[in-house]
């Protein structure tokens, strides 16, 4: 695809425009859509178009961003369209920062990750929620690793950068995660199952066709017997969704008939406060090391 043609179909040009996520990082399968990035100051949910074969997912953005989560993946941004070259000023800036930043977006998945386990490990008995925190804990520890491994967050592909991080201490406390998660659960018939239910609370929150993205990157990884990775995609997909409406969850208490199969949650009260004990520690922990480490 040319992307400099892509900018002027999809009535860009006007703002500035990067390329950023898998296609930066020349980690992309044929599943892969291409991020793109406006720099239009708007405040709006992301918008999936399909242009061809090819998905494409565009995000509005600031020039005038803070927060570092947010900056920190602009480090391989490509520029597309910049005419008064005020993103590639903006994103000088920003790579000179590049590794406060990380760590910053490290620490703020810990947190966060502590504060789920938590949620689970006292909410069973009023929040209906709790083993859906847990999972959005277990994932959010997976993106603390993956950044403090200086890789991106890509969900399709963090599994795969996981098995292959150095052997230490720290990288080794992914297989208690992986427990957790319920990775070798993963089948051909529990996945449809996943995917129905995750496109499903896509749209319930998202509502943009993220679900095409999703259905998509479902058969590839299927058809080519990636079913652990497909089971973390999915996962990863709905803790993302569930953590953009944490404040208002509650209210909605029957959102849970979806999120148990989204999530695959299989786990009783008893197991639930068990393993939300060993990721509040194990966040806890990495949190600690981050610091004695500064």
């Amino acid at each position: 695809m040319e992307l400099k043609q892509l900018v002027n179909k999809l009535s860009l040009s006007e703002y500035p425009v990067g390329l950023g996520g898998c296609r930066t990082h020349k980690e992309t399968l044929e599943c892969c859509e291409y991020n793109i990035t406006v720099f239009d100051a708007k405040n709006e949910k992301d918008e999936i178009k399909k242009i061809g074969g090819d998905m494409i997912r565009i995000h509005h953005a600031s020039l005038d961003e803070s927060n570092p989560d947010l900056l920190q993946k602009y480090q391989n941004m490509e520029i597309l369209s910049d005419g008064q070259w005020n993103l590639g000023i903006f994103l000088s800036k920003t790579r000179e920062k590049n590794e406060m930043f990380r760590r910053s977006s490290i620490r703020g998945c810990l947190v966060d990750a502590a504060y789920f386990a938590t949620k689970a490990k006292q909410g069973y008995e009023t929040d209906v929620f709790a083993p859906a925190w847990l999972k959005c804990a277990a994932y959010l520890v997976c993106d603390a690793l993956v950044l403090l491994n200086s890789k991106m967050r890509s969900p399709t592909h963090m599994l795969e950068f996981i098995r292959k991080f150095e052997k230490n201490k720290t990288n080794e406390s992914f297989l208690s995660v992986a427990k957790v998660l319920g990775l070798e659960r993963a089948t051909p018939s529990l996945l449809e199952r996943m995917l129905k239910s995750t496109i499903g609370f896509s749209d319930m929150t998202e509502g943009n066709n993220h679900s095409m993205i999703i259905q998509k990157k479902y058969e590839y990884l299927v058809n080519n017997s990636l079913l652990s990775d497909c089971y973390f995609y999915l996962g990863y997909v709905t803790k993302n969704n569930l953590v953009s409406i944490r404040d208002s969850a509650h209210k909605k208490p029957d959102l849970m008939h979806v999120l148990k199969v989204a999530l695959d949650i299989e786990a009783g009260q008893t197991k639930t406060e068990q393993q939300a004990a060993i990721i509040q520690s194990l966040a806890n922990d990495l949190i600690q090391s981050l610091q004695n480490h500064t």
